[in-house]
């Protein structure tokens, strides 16, 4: 068996599909099912189950599956250590993010990371803090960077740094007063902006509100929305109110485009995370970053 085999074989239990596998790999999918059907007779055994729609591993194919992985991480840490040895440190790192962090905190880590390692490249996709933690379970990236804390024995987190959500008006709004807290009780009537289910700061909001025995109801929710941004520019036009993380609104307060308020009853304070999988090998350079994360946020 050849690692372009065993490659194939990991892209295809990852995402359980011949033809995001060969995407993944830039191949053909005849070319795919050309790799697994080699390496199926070479072992002399099955590895995947076609019989339906939703691709799965067999018995054999899962015991494989980890010995796939260490192979292909030896090999990764080969290559790493030759190239150390020539001076240039090089490799992909892929990586999600929810909202917040992918704007306002990943790009300052990528930076100075880069200055110091130019030839390590980034693939950086978007998932709300629930699904990043599939991501990374199922393989599909290496780390993540969240605004919520779900409970999970196989993922390590990592403190970043701390934030409070706030609510948050058009500049020009003039119904509520000029104080910088807000009664819950006074937004009742008012129409509001939400992030949608999964969002680390609906997940904030939504475990404060439990606490004052209130459902998210109590406000009258016009839009669910999963952009951050898109979220601010419908406060600006006046459509609602919405509650957001103090970071994301720094140069909106400076230009005078919104206000802020803290609610008296809830506690929205939170902490942003990075993450990754427990049980995952990482290759020298993924400890690299991994240290690179804990000696930026120090």
């Amino acid at each position: 068996m050849d690692f372009k085999q065993l490659e194939t074989f990991i892209e295809i239990a990852k995402h359980k599909s011949f033809s995001k596998a060969a995407k993944e790999l830039f191949l053909t999918q005849p070319t795919i099912t050309t790799h697994i059907q080699n390496l199926e007779k070479e072992l002399g055994t099955i590895l995947i189950n076609r019989n339906n729609k939703n691709i799965s591993l067999t018995e054999p194919g899962e015991i494989l599956y980890s010995h796939a992985l260490e192979i292909l991480n030896s090999r990764k840490k080969a290559l790493f250590n030759l190239k150390e040895y020539e001076g240039k440190i090089e490799g992909i790192i892929d990586i999600t993010s929810s909202s917040i962090p992918e704007t306002y905190i990943l790009p300052d880590i990528l930076k100075s990371f880069i200055n110091d390692f130019p030839d390590v490249k980034f693939t950086i996709t978007h998932h709300d803090s629930h699904d990043a933690i599939d991501e990374i379970l199922n393989e599909k990236v290496n780390f993540g960077f969240v605004g919520s804390k779900i409970p999970n024995s196989q993922i390590q987190y990592i403190d970043l740094i701390k934030d409070e959500l706030v609510l948050i008006t058009p500049y020009d709004y003039n119904i509520i007063n000029n104080d910088s807290y807000v009664s819950i009780s006074s937004l009742k009537k008012e129409n509001f902006i939400m992030r949608k289910e999964g969002s680390g700061t609906r997940k904030v909001i939504v475990n404060e509100l439990k606490k004052n025995d209130l459902p998210l109801d109590h406000f009258n929710i016009l839009a669910h929305v999963e952009s951050n941004e898109a979220t601010k520019e419908m406060v600006k036009k006046g459509i609602g109110l919405s509650i957001v993380s103090n970071k994301s609104i720094v140069d909106d307060l400076s230009s005078k485009s919104l206000k802020a308020y803290k609610i008296k009853e809830l506690d929205l304070k939170r902490k942003f995370y990075f993450i990754y999988s427990k049980k995952r090998i990482n290759t020298p350079l993924e400890e690299k970053f991994i240290d690179h994360i804990k000696n930026f946020f120090e």
